[in-house]
C-alpha cells in the first residue's frame, strides 16, 4: 500500500477556477470535491473515451469537469455520436476554457429551436415536484424535441420527407443538422484540433460499404463534418458527405471506441477513462414503454465489459509470453518461434476507469432525446459525482501489477 501511495503524490493546489464555478452552475454535486491536482504515474497515454447517447451526454461533460478539477489532461480523446461532439468541444479549446465551452454547448442545445424556453423558475418548480409531475414534464420536453428540434443542433424538415420520394442522401432524414455545424464552428477551434495537441478520434459508418471508419487527426484534417457524421443517427439525421462518401452515426456498429484506444499500435502504458451512457445491466421491463427503453440500453451499451474482458485475456497472454521469453537462454532467442513470440509479447500496462450513467426513476425510453435544462444539469452533476468518487479511491490510478498487466474499476460495480 505504501508503494501505491508513493505513486500518487498529490500537489495541494486548487484545480482550475472555471471548473469549480461550473460545478455550482450546473447543479449540486454530492461527490468528494477535488481540491488538489493528482500526479499520475508515468502513463504514456491518458485517454478519455466517450460513448454515444444523445441528451445523456451531459454526464460526460460532468466527468470531464472532474478530471479538469484534478488537473488530469487526457492526451487522447475518442468519441462516437454525442461523445464525438463533446470531444470536439474539449479538443477545440484551450484547457482553461474547456469546461466553460462545454457548459455553453449544453446550455445552447437544451433550448427549443423555435420559441422561448420554459422560464427557469417554472422549469425548476415542475422538475422538482413529485415523481408524477416530473415524468409528465420531462415527457413533454421530449415531445418538444421531436416537434420543434433543439437550438443550435437540429430542426424538423418542412415539408417532412415522403417515403417514396427520392432526395439527396443528406436530406433523407426527418431533421436538418445544419445548425449543429454553425454551433461547432462557433465553439471549436479546428486549427487547435488539427494541431495534434492531443490525439482525436471519432467513429462513423460508411453508408455505402457498411464499414466502420475512424477519423483521426493523426492522419486526417478534421472538420465539423467529421464530428457531425459520427452523430448522424438515421432516420432522424441525414448522412454527412465527406470526400464523396456518406457516413452515419458510428453507434450503428459500435457505440464505444475503447478498443480503438486499447489496441492501438505501438502499444503504450495506458490509463483510459471509459464513459458510457447506457447500462447493460437493468431491470426486466413489464410494460411496452419500459421495453423500448431497455432495448436501447442493450443495443447501445456496446458490451463494454465484454470488450474489457477480451482485452484482459489478450493482454494477459501477451504479458505472460513476455515473461516466458525473458527466461529463454540467449542462444535460443534467434529461433524463428522466439522471434514470432517477441512480436506478440507485450509488457505494457492498461488501467480502465469505467464510468456508467445510471438511469433516474423518472426517465423513460425517450431519455436520449429529452433535452430539458434541469435534466441536463442532473446528468452533468451525476458525471461529476462519479468521477470525483472514482478519483478518490486509493490505488485506482496506479499502474497494474497483476499477471495480466490489465485492470478495470467501476465505482458502481466495486461499491456493491
Amino acid at each position: 500500500m505504501a508503494q501505491r501511495e508513493s505513486q500518487r503524490s498529490v500537489k495541494r493546489e486548487r484545480a482550475g477556477g472555471a471548473g469549480a464555478e461550473e460545478g455550482e452552475r450546473v447543479g449540486a454535486s454530492s461527490g468528494v470535491r477535488a481540491s488538489h491536482h493528482i500526479e499520475l504515474p508515468q502513463y504514456e497515454t491518458v485517454a478519455l473515451v466517450l460513448q454515444g447517447g444523445g441528451a445523456l451526454g451531459a454526464y460526460q461533460a460532468g466527468v470531464y469537469q472532474g478530471l479538469d478539477e484534478a488537473g488530469i489532461l487526457p492526451n487522447w480523446l475518442a468519441g462516437i455520436s454525442i461523445g464525438a461532439l463533446n470531444t470536439a468541444i474539449i479538443a477545440g479549446n484551450a484547457p482553461k476554457h474547456r469546461v466553460e465551452k462545454l457548459h455553453e454547448f449544453w446550455e445552447t442545445i437544451c433550448q427549443p429551436a423555435y420559441g422561448p424556453p420554459v422560464p427557469p423558475s417554472i422549469e425548476h418548480a415542475l422538475f422538482n415536484s413529485n415523481d408524477a409531475v416530473r415524468k409528465m414534464f420531462t415527457a413533454m420536453q421530449a415531445v418538444g424535441a421531436l416537434v420543434d428540434g433543439q437550438k443550435g443542433f437540429f430542426t424538423p424538415r418542412f415539408p417532412p420527407p415522403l417515403p417514396a420520394v427520392s432526395v439527396p442522401p443528406q436530406n433523407a432524414s426527418y431533421y436538418d443538422t445544419t445548425p449543429l455545424k454553425a454551433t461547432l464552428e462557433r465553439l471549436c477551434d479546428f486549427d487547435r484540433i488539427n494541431s495534434k495537441e492531443m490525439r482525436v478520434s471519432v467513429g462513423a459508418v460508411n453508408v455505402h460499404t457498411g464499414n466502420f471508419a475512424y477519423f483521426d487527426n493523426t492522419h486526417t484534417t478534421l472538420k465539423p463534418e467529421h464530428f457531425m457524421a459520427s452523430g448522424a443517427l438515421p432516420p432522424g439525421f441525414g448522412a454527412v458527405e465527406i470526400d464523396g462518401e456518406y457516413y452515419w452515426d458510428g453507434g450503428l456498429m459500435s457505440n464505444t471506441p475503447l478498443a480503438e484506444v486499447a489496441q492501438a499500435s505501438p502499444r503504450r502504458d495506458t490509463l483510459a477513462f471509459q464513459v458510457d451512457l447506457w447500462s447493460a445491466i437493468g431491470p426486466v421491463p413489464d410494460n411496452i414503454t419500459d421495453v423500448q427503453g431497455r432495448v436501447k440500453d442493450i443495443q447501445y451499451s456496446s458490451r463494454t465489459r465484454f470488450v474489457t474482458d477480451t482485452m484482459r485475456h489478450s493482454q494477459r497472454f501477451r504479458h505472460v509470453l513476455r515473461e516466458v521469453l525473458e527466461r529463454v537462454s540467449p542462444e535460443h532467442r534467434n529461433d524463428p518461434w522466439c522471434k514470432l513470440a517477441e512480436q506478440l509479447a507485450c509488457s505494457k500496462r492498461y488501467n480502465i476507469i469505467h464510468l456508467i450513467y445510471r438511469d433516474k426513476e423518472y426517465e423513460g425510453h425517450y431519455k436520449d432525446y429529452q433535452f430539458g435544462l434541469s435534466t441536463m444539469h442532473q446528468h452533468w452533476a451525476s458525471g461529476l459525482d462519479d468521477i470525483r468518487n472514482s478519483l478518490a479511491q486509493p490505488g485506482w490510478l496506479d499502474m497494474p501489477d497483476n499477471d495480466a498487466s490489465f485492470v478495470t474499476h467501476d465505482i458502481h460495480r466495486d461499491s456493491r
